[in-house]
């Protein structure tokens, strides 16, 4: 009976986090569909536009090892309903935004309230409901909020035709107040004090020495080769098809069905279970990637290669984003994963921040080739760290001692 009980808690706190990561990632991500719109309404070039993602990573990676305290001595509800409040100004300032100072200031306000809300506050939210258990719930959740850009592309394209991008940043401070607060509020448990969260604090107060060691680096270091491919195709990604010479309708109606093919691979990795951790869910996604990559550069701008590409690509980002998410549930436990996930969430934003705006420059300035290029070699880079981690993945288990 107990059992039954905390499933079906889990269960519910699933779909509030589902909800709002969906809410969250898909409104973030109106640049992909009003980029050109609104740099041509704030007289900036389109690349001064897509830098507002880049300001938005960095002020997540910023205020992530800032957050660590408060996430293990308040727990991540409280920090997740604060950072949906600041949110909400984020976007009533972007849709005032006359020119570059506003547009800035609403993308840090938006970067700070990200930090406390979307990826790293959802995945400690269920490690604190789940402890090591938290990678199905991680996987489950990943499954449904891969649907983000296939649910606000569309959605945000709509919105922009019937009430301009500045009412749609509008509507989006709505979605905020009236949907993802009350949710965050009413739908997610509050932390009961126990012994680990006891230590966890304890820990906030001192250096982690795990996160400091040589596996700590690599995981580090393939996840960011990883995020920058992931993070900058996802802001450029309909540009990106629009330069292999689709049409804009034709771009957003093939970008729409990258969500979908990154959630059936989510839902992949879902059923394995327990038959396979981060590491393995990783090193075959990585495979994948650098394999779309060269059938993109080399097909011509064929429709078919196209959707090739966006097939395998959204195989392969979609069964990482687990992966990313995952890793370090291989190498810490439950007192040491709030620590580590945030000393990960800095530089991993901060590279997330600075994709968007290179893979535009090459993608303006040099062409598609140039960007895919530089996204299979990093693919690649991952892919051999991770081999490589899957030789000191800890036995049975237990976290990693090098």
């Amino acid at each position: 009976m107990r059992s039954r009980e905390a499933g079906r808690s889990l269960l519910r706190v699933l779909i509030v986090l589902a909800i709002g990561q969906i809410i969250g990632w898909g409104t973030i991500g109106l640049l992909a569909v009003v980029g050109t719109e609104v740099a041509a309404d704030l007289h900036m070039d389109i690349s001064a536009v897509f830098a507002g993602n880049s300001i938005f990573y960095v002020l997540m990676g910023l205020c992530a090892p800032i957050l660590a305290r408060p996430f293990t001595r308040f727990g991540a509800r409280r920090v997740m309903i604060a950072g949906t409040v600041i949110g909400v100004p984020g976007f009533v300032l972007l849709s005032l935004a006359k020119g570059p100072i506003l547009f800035v200031v609403a993308w840090m306000i938006l970067g700070m309230a990200g930090s406390a809300t979307l990826a790293t506050a959802a995945y400690i939210l269920l490690n604190e409901v789940a402890g090591r258990g938290a990678k199905r719930g991680i996987g489950a959740m990943m499954l449904v909020t891969g649907l983000a850009s296939s649910i606000f592309w569309p959605t945000t394209s709509f919105l922009s035709h019937a009430v301009g991008w500045r009412g749609t940043c509008l509507v989006f401070a709505a979605m905020l107040l009236l949907v993802s607060l009350p949710l965050n509020y009413f739908g997610l448990p509050r932390r009961a004090e126990t012994a680990d969260d006891a230590a966890a604090v304890a820990m906030a107060a001192g250096a982690s020495p795990i996160v400091q060691k040589r596996t700590f680096l690599l995981i580090l270091a393939a996840l960011a080769l990883n995020a920058f491919v992931a993070f900058g195709l996802s802001a450029v990604f309909i540009e990106l098809l629009k330069a292999e010479g689709l049409s804009p309708t034709q771009a957003v109606t093939f970008g729409s069905m990258l969500g979908i093919i990154q959630v059936s691979a989510r839902g992949l990795d879902f059923l394995g279970g327990g038959r396979w951790d981060g590491i393995t869910t990783g090193i075959f996604a990585g495979s994948a990637i650098p394999v779309a990559m060269l059938l993109m550069m080399f097909g011509g701008g064929s429709h078919w290669m196209i959707a090739a590409f966006i097939l395998l690509y959204g195989m392969g980002s979609g069964a990482f984003a687990v992966a990313r998410a995952t890793i370090p549930l291989v190498f810490y436990d439950k007192t040491e994963f709030t620590k580590a996930t945030s000393r990960l969430a800095m530089p991993l934003n901060l590279i997330s921040a600075a994709a968007p705006p290179i893979l535009v420059g090459l993608l303006t300035q040099f062409g598609s080739k140039a960007l895919l290029g530089l996204a299979m070699l990093c693919s690649c880079g991952a892919l051999v760290i991770l081999l490589w981690l899957r030789q000191l993945r800890p036995a049975g288990g237990a976290p990693a001692a090098n």
